[in-house]
């Protein structure tokens, strides 16, 4: 990244005036981010949705990735979920269907009307999940025997889901701007604000706690008291150190590959020879990405909401109750109710099971990624081999062998870092008695660190574009 080029590029007005637009777009969503849903008393059902995320892990990484939109109860508490799902479920349909898998290798046209496809499954989807959102939470608040000040109509509750629905589509159609401008995929650029924007909590409560001189002061080597709590001083001192440390190997870990080295065989076509040069076959260490996270959490948090379901029409009831705590995810929010007595096997019950399923996920999510047969049949007929090994059915099983080895490694490294708030919980509650509760988990960090580093590709190779005649 050649940080003297970037800021050069701003000299050209249509660099300039890409970089602007898409910030003007992020400052839009941010906005609209605030507008609340038109139903009811925003404050009521705001509370509500507190106490849902409290009991749902998938509920704070839809927050999360909503850019906080879910607790604000604001017209884009949907975001980008159902775009995310529309495209995992066409992207799984594709790799089912031949047809559309040649439709999808067809060239721009194809993936045009993939991609219309995707747009428009998203809206049935927002259609489905507002609906949905709305049912739960006004189910929530009756339960919760808090008195509305009026009752919603059907009216009401069409412009409620209407609204909803609309604010989904239209981050949508920014990000699809965003990535019109050419530096950079807008969805990602989407999720990485939404991500970045739940940094002041954490910073708030981390400054909070720093700042709490009622346990006493630092000492700095007798001379002088700095007004700092001494405890989480040494402790946001090591949580940051971890944390530069644990972005290093991010980084190294998405940008980890494999290298084959691909050898194409000398052919004569009259008095012209082809090939016999070689060629780089890449394979990512990580190549699903956090889509297994994504499928782990939301495996996870369906035998809540079953519980949850069963609390409501059986009170007294144990198993609604069971389900509820046996899989609900250990946060700073729930801790105290949970988990009294301080941390029992039952803790450990959850990051297991999600430390199994994302490791489970990896390797079924890189298994449609990665087709061995299809890349085998693809070298042999572009004349490519693997030295020392035969086309064909050989090459299948040598390069399934490899990625097999790759997915060890890289899915036991994305379960640990799908497991790095468990990990720095458990250290805080060792030290202090009570989870920290960070607003970015390793998952978020993960998302953060993949997008900064893909974009400032795309932006870096725009800028050279643009400051080429320069270098001439």
């Amino acid at each position: 990244m050649n940080f003297k080029t970037v800021f050069k590029s701003f000299k050209n007005k249509d660099m300039l005036k890409r970089v602007l637009i898409v910030l003007g777009l992020i400052v839009i969503y941010r906005f609209l981010a605030h507008i609340p849903v038109p139903l009811g008393e925003p404050t009521t059902f705001q509370e509500a949705i507190q106490n849902l995320i409290q009991k749902s892990d998938f509920g704070g990484f839809l927050n999360l990735i909503s850019g906080g939109g879910l607790t604000s109860f604001a017209i884009l508490m949907v975001g980008l979920s159902p775009y995310i799902t529309a495209s995992i479920v066409v992207q799984l349909i594709t790799k089912a269907i031949p047809s559309l898998e040649e439709l999808s290798q067809d060239g721009e046209t194809g993936r045009r009307k993939i991609s219309q496809w995707t747009r428009i499954l998203t809206v049935p989807l927002a259609i489905i999940q507002s609906i949905a959102y709305i049912f739960i939470l006004y189910q929530s608040v009756l339960a919760s025997n808090t008195s509305l000040a009026y009752t919603p109509t059907t009216a009401d509750w069409l412009l409620s889901v209407t609204s909803m629905v609309a604010g989904s589509v239209i981050l949508m159609w920014i990000g699809e701007l965003i990535t019109e401008q050419g530096i950079g995929n807008g969805i990602s650029i989407v999720i990485f604000a939404s991500i970045i924007s739940q940094l002041p909590t954490t910073l708030a409560n981390l400054g909070s706690a720093l700042f709490d001189t009622s346990g006493g002061t630092l000492s700095l080597f007798g001379w002088f008291n700095l007004p700092v709590n001494p405890v989480f001083f040494w402790i946001i001192l090591g949580f940051a150190i971890a944390l530069l440390i644990t972005i290093y190997f991010l980084i190294k870990l998405n940008e980890a590959q494999r290298i084959i080295t691909i050898n194409y065989a000398k052919r004569v076509h009259g008095n012209s020879t082809y090939g016999g040069i070689r060629s780089i076959l890449p394979f990512k260490l990580i190549a699903a990405g956090v889509v297994p996270v994504i499928f782990a959490t939301a495996f996870l948090s369906l035998p809540a909401l079953v519980g949850q379901l069963i609390q409501s029409a059986n009170p007294d009831g144990t198993l609604g109750t069971t389900l509820v705590t046996l899989f609900t995810a250990p946060s700073a929010d729930n801790f105290a109710t949970y988990y009294p007595n301080g941390i029992t096997a039952q803790w450990f019950l959850y990051p297991a099971l999600y430390f199994i399923l994302v490791v489970l996920f990896t390797y079924f999510y890189t298994s449609i990624v990665y087709n061995t047969k299809e890349i085998a049949d693809n070298l042999q007929k572009q004349g490519g081999f693997i030295e020392g090994v035969r086309p064909g059915l050989q090459t299948a099983e040598y390069l399934g062998k490899m990625i097999n080895r790759l997915n060890l490694f890289g899915a036991l490294a994305l379960g640990l870092i799908a497991m790095l708030p468990f990990i720095t919980d458990y250290i805080f509650i060792i030290v202090v008695g009570q989870p920290l509760g960070l607003s970015i988990s390793g998952t978020g960090l993960l998302i953060v660190v993949t997008v900064a580093l893909e974009n400032l590709r795309q932006l870096n190779s725009r800028a050279l574009m643009v400051t080429y005649d320069e270098y001439k």
